[in-house]
């Protein structure tokens, strides 16, 4: 492949470069990876309206999302582990997100610390909750001296979804003595990746938590530590405690259902994104742009709602703010293009959604992107 002109090229170039069980692990979901595939396919299924003769010569893809301009309505949603499919990836991708007037959120599980990826741009942090309150109430104050910008608060797993792909790999699991040497093996035969991520990209611990967990390292058994760690009792009552140890935008991640959209609103969240985890966590469930419609209509304008899930290009964009966002969130696409290129395999994807939303919007005769609408789409 001389040049990478889609996600999908990209998904192929980080596949020949990682490991199996990284690639597997950024490419797999849950259980028989249904949700996984409805995210794309309801996305593809839905028609976009061409119209003509309209005077297109004038676009407007900005927008603003809790007091931050940005140049498009898309975000890098936070990926765990991208530390590992390049060098220091978490920073690479910050750069290349604000290079593009974008935001990068931050994945709890990132290998860069919130520390050190504030110093490459700036960014969003996303928040899982750990049992440990008092190592929260440390990380959230570590999040404000870092002079992040809003809080993505993750509802969607207290327990995390069975995937097969990562058993199969050896990510989840025990593991054998046979185990450890094939994934030694899969690891140097992959020597590009073995010598820019694995010698010369440590520390490979998840940096915002190995203060509170001394074994907390990215090649240890995954979800073992996140079922240990990871609190199952949370309840709306715990949004009030996360509150008080943040003054920031609250939006609380993981949102399918019109009934707990309505209760975001109650409890005071600014925002919501719909989402069901890129499909990593209950298999069987709605599609993210299946459930968008009836959750952007009970909520109206008493938050702001984004989305994440299925979006492969610009096109995609288009289709989830015609339909009630105000934004979305890209994971895999970016993911991939970081394991593939690093910060300028992330530069070059998002200016490639940028140009293929300005495109969509040409056609369809959607002059500013913030007043797209259902009136775009052909099959509803």
């Amino acid at each position: 492949m001389t040049q990478p002109a889609s996600v999908a090229d990209y998904r192929e170039l980080a596949r020949r470069r990682l490991p199996a069980i990284l690639f597997q692990y950024m490419d797999g979901g849950s259980y028989a990876e249904v949700t996984l595939r409805r995210n794309v396919e309801d996305m593809e299924a839905l028609a976009l309206r061409q119209r003509v003769l309209v005077d297109v010569s004038k676009l407007n893809m900005a927008v603003e999302l809790f007091g931050q301009q940005l140049s498009m309505p898309l975000m890098l949603g936070p990926v765990g582990m991208s530390g590992m499919y390049s060098r220091r990836g978490e920073c690479s991708a910050a750069r290349a997100a604000h290079k593009a007037g974008l935001v990068h959120a931050l994945s709890t599980l990132s290998i860069c610390g919130i520390e050190e990826v504030s110093r490459a741009a700036p960014i969003w942090y996303q928040l899982y909750m750990v049992k440990d309150r008092g190592y929260m109430r440390a990380l959230l104050q570590r999040a404000k001296d870092a002079k992040v910008g809003c809080l993505l608060f993750t509802v969607d797993l207290p327990v995390p979804g069975t995937r097969y792909r990562d058993y199969r790999t050896g990510l989840t699991g025990t593991l054998s003595t046979l185990d450890h040497i094939k994934r030694a093996w899969d690891g140097i035969t992959h020597p590009d990746w073995f010598w820019d991520v694995y010698l010369q990209g440590r520390p490979h611990d998840f940096g915002n938590l190995q203060a509170a967990i001394a074994e907390a390292e990215a090649g240890a058994d995954y979800w073992a530590w996140i079922r240990n760690n990871f609190d199952p009792s949370l309840t709306w009552n715990d949004f009030a405690w996360i509150r008080e140890h943040w003054d920031g935008p609250i939006v609380i991640k993981g949102v399918l259902d019109p009934e707990d959209a309505k209760e975001c609103v109650r409890v005071g969240a600014e925002g919501i994104v719909v989402s069901n985890h890129g499909g990593r966590q209950l298999d069987g469930a709605l599609s993210s742009i299946a459930a968008l419609p009836a959750i952007a209509d009970a909520v109206g304008d008493d938050l702001t709602v984004l989305m994440d899930g299925g979006v492969r290009n610009g096109l995609d964009i288009l289709k989830a703010m015609a339909l009630g966002a105000k934004g979305v969130l890209i994971g895999r696409a970016w993911a991939y293009a970081l394991a593939a290129h690093g910060e300028a395999g992330v530069s070059h994807i998002l200016a490639t959604l940028r140009a293929e939303l300005a495109a969509a919007m040409a056609l369809t005769g959607c002059t500013d992107v913030t007043k797209a609408d259902r009136t775009l789409l052909a099959n509803l």
